[in-house]
């Protein structure tokens, strides 16, 4: 049966790319204050969008941040409401040159978008806009009450979106959240993610003399700032690869069986997965590659640095290095209590001569955990059936995902991950890209989604 809110998408396809286009080329960094009229042109954009397509009480919400744009359409009496989330902030397109083409210039290659941004989450969050839009032209109404928030924070950890939810609980009331950020797992296997690790990381710097030394006047007589980090971050690890952090573990449970068990029901080639990367395996050894990435925890670093990295030789002992560190939890794990221990950790591996400052704490996002009877689960695993012709399969997210934490403290409600953007689509590196054909299978699949649960009671909900 051809649906006629799919023949506009169709008819529209040249608009929505332009529409895309556009959105685009604001360069949206919300980490660098360089890039504030980006941030401005992106705002500014979605504001002008969200009334064109007929939504109301079009607004930007600020709680001391980025503001997030809001919109609302709340005419479908007796149905179920949804608030839909995205965002419109970037990561940073550094390191630029290895950029084939401008970041903030999509172009098309290979019947993929490149550009800063279109993965994570332009394109993912405009398709949400545009299937809302053709619904109210086509149809003059939405199945279901519509609440549209878009984050301008979640690239820098959300940090003020629990505040945000807080003071506008009222406006954001709804029975479920259905997020357009959280990408698929693989463009080879349809997957619906029921769960994803939490987040929190910090900066420090060791500090071991007043000033740089010159290395021939004091070289093997004073500590070396390089060398004490490099020997702090070493200690973070057993030879086996686990983490040596005392109190890290604290709250993580054994892995139950049946948890590990349906791992290995998920078609997954070790072997390709790591050819493709050029890498080998590494990590806890007595867990699965799938085990590691989704159901243990991480400590990593992010960036590391010091002394003299310009051309040539400068002959100094660093008397400052820096570090950035972040961690992946799993349930159980909170996220104070963890960058406490390994804080803790420095300071007890710390050698007399040096002294460790620590940064602002980031992040701070628990592990999320969505129950497997959800009826808006229920309603997005049939429209993707019918969508890509197979089921998919549940599986988890290594990354995080701060709003779904967030949303289930501050406003009760779970959420459901319906992103189009694929793993894969190198959204924290150059050459960011976007499939053309997940815009189709995401606006064909946002029409059924939005169909579905047209047909579900509010009670479906307040029953959870």
């Amino acid at each position: 049966m051809s649906d006629s809110v799919m023949k506009r998408l169709e008819a529209d396809r040249e608009g929505i790319l332009a529409r895309l286009y556009a959105f685009v080329r604001h360069p949206s960094v919300g980490a660098d204050p360089a890039y504030a009229d980006g941030m401005r042109g992106a705002q500014d954009f979605l504001l002008g969008r969200l009334q064109a397509i007929g939504l109301g009480n079009v607004q930007c919400l600020d709680a001391g941040g980025q503001p997030a744009i809001y919109g609302e359409w709340l005419d479908a009496p007796d149905k179920p409401t949804f608030l839909i989330y995205g965002h419109y902030d970037v990561q940073p397109p550094d390191p630029s040159e290895k950029w084939v083409t401008p970041p903030f210039e999509p172009t098309i290659r290979n019947d993929r978008i490149y550009a800063r941004g279109i993965s994570d989450d332009k394109a993912p969050s405009l398709i949400a806009l545009e299937t809302l839009g053709a619904f109210l032209r086509e149809e003059g109404r939405l199945p279901v009450n519509v609440k549209v928030m878009l984050e301008g924070e979640e690239e820098t950890g959300s940090a003020t979106l629990g505040a945000l939810c807080r003071r506008y609980a009222d406006l954001l009331a709804a029975d479920a959240v259905i997020s357009a950020d959280g990408a698929r797992w693989r463009a080879d296997l349809p997957t619906v993610i029921v769960a994803s690790r939490g987040n929190a990381g910090f900066e420090f710097t060791v500090t071991t003399a007043c000033k740089d030394l010159h290395s021939g006047r004091y070289g093997g007589a004073v500590p070396n700032a390089l060398h004490v980090i490099a020997e702090l971050i070493a200690s973070f690890r057993t030879p086996e690869g686990g983490i040596a952090v005392e109190g890290f573990f604290d709250g993580v449970e054994p892995l139950l069986d049946h948890e590990r068990s349906a791992l290995t029901h998920i078609p997954f080639d070790e072997k390709q997965f790591y050819l493709q990367l050029q890498t080998a395996p590494s990590g806890e050894q007595r867990y699965t590659t799938l085990e590691r990435l989704w159901l243990r925890p991480t400590l990593e670093v992010n960036g590391l640095w010091g002394g003299y990295t310009g051309a040539g030789s400068k002959t100094v002992i660093p008397n400052e290095a820096h570090a950035k560190i972040t961690m992946r939890l799993v349930p159980g794990q909170d996220p104070e209590r963890v960058v406490e221990v390994v804080k803790t950790h420095l300071l007890r591996n710390s050698p007399d001569g040096a002294t460790i400052a620590f940064g602002e704490t980031r992040g701070g996002s628990r592990a999320y955990l969505l129950p497997t009877d959800h009826p808006l689960l229920a309603a997005a695993e049939q429209a993707l059936t019918e969508t890509l012709g197979t089921a998919p399969i549940q599986v988890r997210m290594g990354a995080t995902l701060p709003m779904t934490d967030i949303m289930a403290r501050e406003l009760g409600i779970q959420t459901v991950m319906f992103s189009f953007a694929t793993s894969d689509e190198d959204y924290h590196a150059p050459n960011e890209f976007f499939r053309l054909s997940s815009l189709e299978e995401g606006l064909t699949a946002w029409v059924k989604l939005l169909r579905k649960v047209g047909e579900q009671s509010p009670t479906d909900y307040r029953q959870q």
